[in-house]
C-alpha cells in the first residue's frame, strides 16, 4: 500500500487471520476463559475505541491529554533535541502530535500499530503536520519482535513512546518481560515515555468500563462480531453481555462477556459450549501506585527520572532511561 506521492503507508506484514483463530480457540479451550484484547482494533474496533475516549465516564484519554497539553514544554525538555520517536500503539496518533509538537527538531517518528488502515492514515496527516519529520509507519503486532526501519538521518537518541495505559492490559510477569524487552533494543541513555492508570476509588474505574451510552459493551462484543465474520464462527450475539468489575485484590479492571443462557458455538473445527452466566474474561487492565510502577520498571532495567500527572492523581506519564 503507498500513498499517491509514493511514500509508503505502512511495512505491512502477512495478515494474521491464523493467528486470530489460533488465539481465539487457545483462549476459549483454557479455564478461565481468556479472549486476546488485542484483536479488538480491527478498523470498526478502533472506531469503537475512539468514541469511548469522549465519553463522560471515561477519564484515561482526556485526563492523559491534558497532562500532555499542560507539561509539554517539561516533557520535550526531557527527552531532548533530535530524537527518533518510536510510538507503540499510537492508533490516530493525537497523543503524539501533542508531543511532537513539544520536541525540538525530532529526526523521526516510526508508529507501530496493529490497525493498518488507521496507521495508513495518520501517518499521512502527521507528514503534513511535520513536513521536516520523517515518519515511518509499521503495520505490525508490537508484542512480537519487529524489525523497525531506519531513518535517513541519524537521531541522537531513541525514545519509545507507550500511551494510553496499555501496559495495563498485561499480567505482571508479562508486563516486566514487555518492559524488559524495550530495554533491551534500547542503547544506553534511551528514554520511555510510558502512560499508566493510576489507582483509585473503584467506583470511577468501574463507571469507565461501563458508560451509560454502551460504546464499551459494542467495543467488546465486537471481537465476537470480528469471529463470526473473519473466522466463521457463529457466536448468538444477542445472547452475549458486557460487564466490566474491579478486582482489588489483583488491582485491575475486569472486562467480560457474559454468556446469557446455554449455548454452544463454533470457531474452526472446534465447538465450545457455554453455561448460563459463564463468564469469558476478554480485557484485564491493570491500575499502578507510583512506587509499584517505577519499581517494576527499575527491575526491567529503566531507571527513574520524571512523573507527571494530573491534579487528581488519576493518571501518570512516566519518563524512564536505560541506565548508562
Amino acid at each position: 500500500m503507498s500513498n499517491p506521492d509514493g511514500a509508503p503507508s505502512a511495512l505491512e506484514l502477512p495478515p494474521a487471520e491464523a493467528d486470530f483463530l489460533a488465539e481465539m480457540i487457545a483462549g476459549l479451550s483454557q479455564r478461565p476463559r481468556l479472549l486476546p484484547y488485542k484483536f479488538f482494533y480491527d478498523e470498526h474496533g478502533s472506531d469503537l475505541f475512539q468514541k469511548i475516549c469522549e465519553t463522560p465516564e471515561y477519564y484515561v484519554t482526556r485526563t492523559e491529554m491534558k497532562i500532555l497539553s499542560e507539561h509539554g514544554p517539561e516533557i520535550g525538555d526531557a527527552l531532548g533535541d533530535g530524537l527518533e520517536l518510536i510510538g507503540l500503539g499510537t492508533g490516530a496518533g493525537t497523543k503524539t502530535r501533542l508531543l511532537l509538537e513539544n520536541l525540538r527538531d525530532p529526526i523521526a517518528y516510526v508508529p507501530v500499530d496493529i490497525s493498518t488502515e488507521q496507521l495508513a492514515q495518520s501517518a499521512a496527516l502527521f507528514r503534513k503536520q511535520f513536513p521536516n519529520l520523517e515518519v515511518l509507519p509499521v503495520s505490525a503486532d508490537y508484542l512480537q519482535p519487529v524489525e523497525l526501519p531506519t531513518p535517513e538521518r541519524e537521531p541522537k537518541q531513541r525514545v519509545v513512546y507507550f500511551p494510553g495505559s496499555t501496559i495495563g492490559n498485561f499480567e505482571p510477569a508479562d508486563a516486566l518481560n514487555f518492559l524488559t524487552r524495550i530495554r533491551r533494543v534500547s542503547k544506553s541513555g534511551a528514554g520511555l515515555l510510558i502512560g499508566v492508570d493510576l489507582k483509585k476509588d473503584p467506583a470511577i474505574l468501574e463507571a469507565a468500563y461501563n458508560d451509560g451510552a454502551g460504546v464499551t459493551a459494542a467495543f467488546n462484543l465486537n471481537l465476537l462480531v470480528r469471529a463470526n465474520r473473519e473466522l466463521g464462527a457463529d457466536f448468538d450475539l444477542e445472547h452475549w453481555r458486557h460487564r466490566a468489575v474491579f478486582n482489588e485484590k489483583a488491582s485491575r479492571i475486569e472486562m467480560q462477556l457474559i454468556s446469557q443462557k446455554a449455548q454452544v458455538a463454533h470457531l474452526g473445527d472446534q465447538e465450545f459450549e457455554f453455561d448460563a452466566g459463564e463468564i469469558v474474561t476478554t480485557e484485564y487492565s491493570y491500575k499502578h501506585s507510583r512506587e509499584a510502577f517505577t519499581a517494576l520498571a527499575n527491575q526491567a532495567g529503566f531507571t527513574f527520572q520524571k512523573l507527571w500527572t494530573d491534579d487528581r492523581q488519576l493518571f501518570g506519564v512516566f519518563y524512564f532511561t536505560v541506565a548508562e
